[in-house]
C-alpha cells in the first residue's frame, strides 16, 4: 500500500490535477503503481494519450523525490493518505468523474457514514441563517442520529454547520483548500481542533499548498461529490454555495435550499435557485427528511425505543433472514461478499435485497454496498 500512495501522490503532481486525465490512467491500468510501471510504454497502452501526457509520464524522478518527503510529513503528523483503492477512500466521491487519486485526512469520521450531507452559504451570514443551521442540525439529530455533516471551514455559514454540528454530537468534516500543514483561516482553529476528534480535516493537496482562489473551486467538488445532498442556507446572487450546489447537480445529487425574505441580499441566491428549480425548497428537517427518504430512521429508532428487535421485522422469508443474520453481525458489507456468506448466487440475492428495501429493512449505499437499518 506505500507505493501506491507514493505513487498516487507522484501522479497527482504529474498530471497538473488534470482530474480527468489522471483517473481515466488509473482505471485504464487498475492503479497507480501499475501506471509508474508502464510509465515508459503508456502510448501504447492508452493510444489516445497525448504527447505532452506520454513525455510527463515518462519522467518521475521529481515527483517522487516531492512524494517521498509527503510520506515522511503524513507518517509526522498522524494523517490517512487514501488512494482509490483504499476502504476508507470516500465511496460517493468514488464514483464522479474528477473524483482526486489520492486525499489526505486526518481525524475519527466514517468517511462513508450511513448519511452524508454538506451544509454550505455565504461568508456573510445573518442572525437568520445562524438560528436555520441550530435548529435544522438539533432536529436533524433527533431523527437521524447518522449523519455525517461536511462544509468547508470557512467563514459564515460554513464555520456555522460546524460548529452546531459538534454542539448536536454530530461527526463534522472540513474541506480544506490547501494542505494540512497549515490552517486557513486561523481564526478557526481551535473548532478544527475540535473536529478531529469528532469528525475530521481532509484535502487533496499536499502540504505546502497555499489557500490559492482556483483551490477553493476544486475543494467545492469534493464537498459536493462527498455529500448525499447539498444544503444552501443564505447565499447572495453570487457565491461558492452556489457553485458548490451547481456541482452537486452535475453529480446527480440532491440539492435544498432555505428560501429568505425577497429584500434580503443574502437570500437572493438561495431564493433564485428555487425559482429555476435548481435546488427544493425546504423549511426545516422534517421537509429534508422527507424528500430524502429517510423517514425509516426515526420509525425504527422509535420501534427500538419500544423494545422491537430486528428479528422480529414481519413477512421476511428464509433467504431473507438469512441475510438479516449477516448484515446484523458484519453490516455495510458489499453484494459479492454477501453472496458468498449467504451462498445465495448474486442474481437471487439481488431480488432479495430490493424486497428487503421495500420492506424498509436493508437500505444500499453507494459501492455496492448495502447497510441494516437501525
Amino acid at each position: 500500500m506505500s507505493d501506491e500512495i507514493l505513487y498516487a501522490m507522484a501522479l497527482t503532481r504529474l498530471s497538473g490535477f488534470n482530474f480527468q486525465t489522471a483517473l481515466e490512467l488509473y482505471r485504464s491500468l487498475g492503479s497507480c503503481t501499475s501506471i509508474y510501471e508502464h510509465r515508459h510504454d503508456i502510448g501504447d497502452i492508452i493510444p489516445d494519450a497525448t504527447p505532452r501526457l506520454i513525455a510527463a509520464l515518462d519522467n518521475w524522478s521529481d515527483a517522487l523525490t516531492r512524494s517521498n518527503a509527503e510520506m515522511e510529513f503524513i507518517s509526522r503528523h498522524g494523517i490517512h493518505a487514501l488512494t482509490l483503492n483504499d476502504p476508507n477512500y470516500p465511496q460517493r466521491m468514488k464514483e464522479c468523474d474528477d473524483a482526486p487519486i489520492i486525499m489526505y485526512y486526518k481525524g475519527t469520521a466514517d468517511l462513508n457514514q450511513q448519511h452524508v450531507i454538506n451544509i454550505v452559504g455565504t461568508r456573510r451570514c445573518t442572525t437568520y441563517g445562524q438560528d436555520i443551521i441550530r435548529r435544522f442540525i438539533a432536529d436533524l439529530r433527533q431523527m437521524c442520529p447518522k449523519v455525517l455533516v461536511i462544509s468547508g471551514l470557512a467563514y459564515g455559514i460554513d464555520i456555522c454547520a460546524h460548529r452546531e454540528s459538534l454542539a448536536a454530537g454530530y461527526d463534522t468534516l472540513g474541506v480544506l483548500a490547501h494542505g494540512l500543514d497549515q490552517l486557513y483561516p486561523p481564526r478557526h482553529r481551535d473548532t478544527a481542533a475540535e473536529m478531529v476528534k469528532h469528525g475530521g480535516l481532509i484535502t487533496e493537496f499536499m502540504s505546502q499548498t497555499n489557500a490559492d482562489k482556483v483551490n477553493f473551486v476544486r475543494r467545492n467538488r469534493i464537498v459536493a461529490g462527498m455529500s448525499d445532498a447539498t444544503v444552501l442556507v443564505e447565499s447572495a446572487a453570487k457565491g461558492g454555495g452556489l457553485i458548490t450546489c451547481d456541482i452537486a447537480r452535475s453529480y446527480n445529487r440532491d440539492v435544498f435550499a432555505f428560501p429568505g425574505s425577497v429584500t434580503s441580499f443574502t437570500s437572493e441566491g438561495c431564493n433564485n435557485l428555487i425559482r429555476d428549480n435548481g435546488a427544493a425548497l425546504i423549511s426545516n428537517a422534517s421537509d429534508f427528511v422527507k424528500a430524502m427518504g429517510w423517514q425509516n430512521d426515526t420509525e425504527l429508532k422509535k420501534a427500538q425505543h419500544e423494545g422491537i428487535e430486528r428479528q422480529l421485522f414481519p413477512d421476511m422469508g428464509a433467504d431473507e433472514q438469512t441475510v438479516v443474520n449477516i448484515l446484523i453481525k458484519h453490516n455495510d458489507i458489499q453484494l459479492n461478499i454477501l453472496s458468498v456468506q449467504s451462498n445465495i448466487p448474486i442474481g437471487k440475492l439481488t431480488a432479495i435485497l430490493f424486497q428487503l428495501e421495500m420492506k424498509g429493512i436493508v437500505k444500499p449505499l453507494a459501492g455496492g454496498t448495502y447497510h441494516l437499518i437501525i
